[in-house]
C-alpha cells in the first residue's frame, strides 16, 4: 500500500512544481520618451540647411545591459530581472536625443547612430554619458560629457550635462519617465551649442600662395 502513496505524493510534488514555474511573472519592457519640448525652448530660426547625426554613445559597463539597474545603497546596486529596456540603451539614448534636438533646432533632419553610411551629416553629436543612476522613489541623473563637431571644420565644441530629476513616484516607470526628462536638460544644452556654431561665421579663407608678378624690362 505504500508505494502507490508514495507515487501519488510524488506526483503532486511534480505537479506542484511545474505550476510554480509556470506561473513566474513576466518581465515588463520599458522604453524612453522624448521630452515634451516647450515652444518657448525651440529655435527661433530654424535650421533648415543643416543635418545632425547624435552617436555613437558609450555608457558604463554597469548598465550597458537589459535590466534596469538600480542604486539601493552607496555601494551597492540590484539589477531588476523583471524589468527590462526594451531596446539597448545605446540605441534608446541617441533616438530620444535626436527627437529632442529635431523640436529645439527644427533642423531639416535629425538622425542617429548607426545611419546610413551615404548620409553625411553637417553636424555630429557624441556622447559620453558618465553616470546614469536610478535611485528608486528618489531622482535619477544623468551626467554627459558630450562633443559636437560643425561643418566649418574647427575645433569642436565640448561640454558637461549633469541633469538630475526627481522620480515624483516609487514605481519603476517613474525612474524611466526621468530619465526622459533628464535626457531633454542634456538635449536642451546640446541645441545652444549648435545654435551657437550655426551663428558663428567662419573664419577668413587663408590667402593662397603669393604669384610672381611680370619681370622689369
Amino acid at each position: 500500500m505504500r508505494r502507490p502513496l508514495l507515487g501519488i505524493a510524488t506526483s503532486l510534488i511534480v505537479a506542484g512544481l511545474l505550476v510554480g514555474c509556470g506561473s513566474s511573472p513576466e518581465p515588463r519592457f520599458y522604453t524612453l520618451s522624448a521630452g515634451g519640448i516647450p515652444a518657448s525652448d525651440r529655435s527661433e530660426k530654424a535650421l533648415a540647411e543643416y543635418t545632425v547625426a547624435v552617436g555613437p554613445v558609450t555608457l558604463p559597463e554597469m548598465v550597458d545591459r537589459p535590466q534596469l539597474v538600480v542604486r539601493v545603497g552607496a555601494n551597492q546596486v540590484e539589477l531588476l530581472d523583471q524589468h527590462r529596456w526594451a531596446e539597448p540603451l545605446k540605441s534608446e539614448i541617441p533616438r530620444v536625443v535626436a527627437e529632442n534636438l529635431a523640436q529645439l533646432l527644427s533642423a531639416r533632419q535629425v538622425v542617429t547612430y548607426p545611419h546610413n553610411a551615404s548620409f553625411t551629416a553637417e553636424y555630429r553629436v557624441f556622447l559620453d554619458i558618465q553616470h546614469f543612476d536610478s535611485a528608486p522613489g528618489q531622482a535619477v541623473t544623468i551626467d554627459t560629457l558630450w562633443t559636437v563637431r560643425s561643418p566649418s571644420g574647427g575645433e569642436p565644441k565640448t561640454g558637461r550635462s549633469v541633469a538630475r530629476e526627481s522620480t515624483n513616484g516609487d514605481g519603476y516607470d517613474a525612474i524611466v519617465a526621468a530619465h526622459g526628462r533628464a535626457l531633454a536638460t542634456v538635449s536642451r544644452e546640446i541645441a545652444e551649442s549648435i545654435r551657437s556654431a550655426a551663428s558663428t561665421p567662419a573664419g577668413p579663407t587663408p590667402p593662397g600662395p603669393t604669384q610672381p608678378g611680370p619681370a622689369s624690362p
